[in-house]
């Protein structure tokens, strides 16, 4: 059973994570805000995550967990729990972060004190092996939704945020690409915010090579797909056109860096899986809408659609990454020699 009426429900979409399931769970439920839910689903593990989720669910009435019996992502978890969610705002955890102490009642407080707020964003630590570091974002007290929407896109400003209700009922996580996707709903969260603000409240967030994302495959073209699921979603709630400009660009830049991402790995790929990621680029560059995009990225070598041929695209973009790589080793090179001759 969970207590009643919780202003805050936390979800915690979990996967072999009982290493670091204590320090998460231990962190929430110590919050000085104890009107809240946490509400965990087990996507699956193969470890000992599910028994350690089931202790805390049965000493602490706060905890409910949803069993997966098979595994489907991050985006497909947090729906299920999201199913389940009764408080007035919503917030995630990953399963191996976790909040200071005071990090929700700093939340609740800002939305609290302004009723306009759609979204609030924490202050979020990036916590490596050796040193912490705080996400570079530009000061500022409050947003416009349309502008933290086009601020998300370029990583001016993070997606550790807490939401609304009922606009994350309205938008559930989306789930069409196992990784990279739930950005998407982060920032039509943002985009359907009157006002977006920050706290002070501080979201650990744990750097390690376990990752998925930082591991070399063909989940990297699923930000592709996310890409297009998002294109999809924005047409379809009528976003404005100045919106689909400024997404059209990034999707553009999606593409090209996809291509230099299977360039510079292309040793390290298997054949079906640069064969995949060049399905996904293709497909997507077919969908491009070159009259969308900024002259600087629609003419400069490297960046020009070339929606006439795909292979003359795929010639160009070889070219550009081969002169690319030579400019970079040939500055290094300079670097070096000076550095040496001061010494």
């Amino acid at each position: 059973m969970i207590s009643n009426s919780p202003s805050v429900s936390i979800l915690v979409a979990v996967y072999n994570a009982e290493k670091y399931l204590h320090q998460c769970l231990d962190s929430l439920l110590s919050q000085t805000r104890q009107d809240i839910e946490v509400i965990c689903t087990d996507d699956a593990s193969t470890d000992g995550s599910l028994q350690i989720l089931r202790q805390y669910e049965q000493k602490d009435d706060r905890v409910a967990v949803v069993h997966l019996d098979e595994n489907h992502g991050i985006g497909y978890a947090r729906n299920r729990a999201l199913e389940k969610a009764r408080g007035q705002y919503i917030a995630f955890v990953d399963s191996d972060d976790w909040l200071a102490a005071d990090c929700l009642q700093q939340a609740v407080e800002t939305f609290e004190a302004h009723e306009k707020t759609g979204c609030v964003l924490l202050d979020a630590i990036y916590v490596y092996p050796d040193h912490e570091e705080t996400f570079p974002m530009p000061p500022f007290e409050v947003m416009t939704g349309n502008d933290a929407f086009k601020a998300s896109l370029t990583w001016q400003i993070h997606g550790v945020y807490i939401v609304r209700a009922d606009i994350h009922k309205q938008y559930p996580y989306d789930d069409s690409a196992r990784t990279y996707s739930d950005d998407n709903t982060t920032r039509l969260h943002y985009l359907m915010s009157c006002e977006v603000r920050t706290c002070p409240g501080r979201y650990y967030y744990r750097q390690h090579s376990a990752s998925t994302t930082h591991h070399v495959g063909r989940q990297r073209f699923d930000y592709l797909i996310a890409n297009s699921s998002m294109l999809k979603t924005l047409r379809a709630i009528g976003a404005t056109q100045d919106i689909l400009d400024i997404y059209e660009n990034v999707r553009w830049l999606n593409v090209v860096d996809a291509m230099y991402y299977i360039y510079n790995n292309r040793c390290r790929l298997s054949e079906e899986d640069v064969a995949y990621g060049y399905g996904i680029i293709r497909a997507t560059w077919q969908t491009i809408e070159p009259v969308r995009l900024q002259r600087r990225n629609r003419w400069k070598l490297g960046y020009m659609p070339m929606k006439w041929s795909w292979k003359a695209f795929c010639m160009q973009e070889s070219i550009y990454f081969w002169l690319k790589n030579v400019l970079f080793r040939f500055v290094c090179y300079k670097n070096k020699k000076f550095n040496v001759k001061r010494v």
